[in-house]
């Protein structure tokens, strides 16, 4: 299987939410950010790299991200394309794939990570979670993707049009039974967070 590090996109500045920083909502008593770090390391994932943008200082004050690597990305509000780059540079040489989460889908968890990493090979190196058949996240490339994955990454499509491009090699692994992925988005959106 090899070393599959987690990668947590945390830097959005949740626009369509009054410009709150996603990554310091509250989810189950912690920050989303410090909540999706304990996920992708309960899904398998020894080491994180966790990307913050909006708000950063103020995110960092209040999640505990101990033992991961945190990338702050300046250019958070150009879109998530800029944070995957920037979080693509940081993962470890040594790596031999990363799992890419989004700090605004908490329903999406361990059991999702952990899917996408026992489904991993070396000849099977570019899988998506999906639902109900669909293309969704987490997202898991293996080492061999990872500059294009960074050279193609731009705007709010991230890994988008890497992913449609390369549609026959990506293995979908049905995640609708012990996942949730909505997405915190708008005001409405909060009462997902709800206890």
């Amino acid at each position: 299987m090899g070393d599959v590090v987690g990668l947590v996109l945390a830097a959005g500045g949740g626009r369509r939410l009054g410009g709150r920083a996603k990554a310091g909502l509250v989810y189950r008593g912690r920050p989303l950010v410090e909540h999706g770090v304990a996920e992708v390391r309960a899904g398998g994932c020894g080491r994180v790299v966790v990307v913050v943008g909006a708000d950063a200082d103020a995110v960092l004050a209040v999640a505990r991200l101990d033992g991961c690597v945190v990338v702050r990305n300046p250019g958070w509000a150009s879109g998530m394309g800029s944070s995957l780059a920037a979080g693509v540079a940081a993962l470890p040489t040594d790596a031999d794939a990363v799992v890419v989460t989004l700090v605004d889908m908490p329903g999406v968890g361990a059991a999702a990570v952990r899917r996408l990493i026992d489904a991993y090979t070396a000849h099977d190196d570019l899988i998506a979670a999906a639902y109900d058949g669909k293309r969704g996240h987490p997202v898991l490339f293996g080492r061999a993707w990872w500059t294009e994955l960074a050279a193609r990454a731009e705007g709010d499509a991230g890994a988008r049009a890497l992913l449609a491009e390369h549609r026959s090699r990506v293995r979908l692994i049905e995640c609708a039974d012990v996942a949730e992925p909505f997405d915190i988005d708008t005001p409405a959106d909060l009462s997902h967070l709800e206890p």
